[in-house]
């Protein structure tokens, strides 16, 4: 179950990840699409959230920028990685 929890968090988060990416790329063109907006911060927020969670049962998911490192060593390298699942 762990696993499976930890794949389908993982793919939650891509999928969230993407519909932000798509939506930031069409507000490039469409700037005052206030929908559009709305829908980019409900994604980004929604990820963030989810990120926040799974690296709080599984550790570091990204190793610039959006991860925080909270402890006194570098977690980074001791999680499995996304292909040793």
């Amino acid at each position: 179950m762990g696993c499976e929890h930890q794949a389908a968090m993982l793919v939650k988060i891509q999928e969230l990840e993407f519909v932000a990416l798509e939506l930031n790329l069409y507000l490039d063109t469409h700037p005052c699409d206030q929908d559009a907006i709305n829908d980019f911060n409900c994604a980004v927020e929604a990820a963030c959230k989810l990120v926040q969670k799974y690296e709080e049962k599984y550790g570091p998911l990204y190793n610039f920028g959006i991860s925080i490192e909270t402890e006194d060593e570098w977690r980074w390298i001791n999680s499995p990685w996304p292909w040793e699942l």
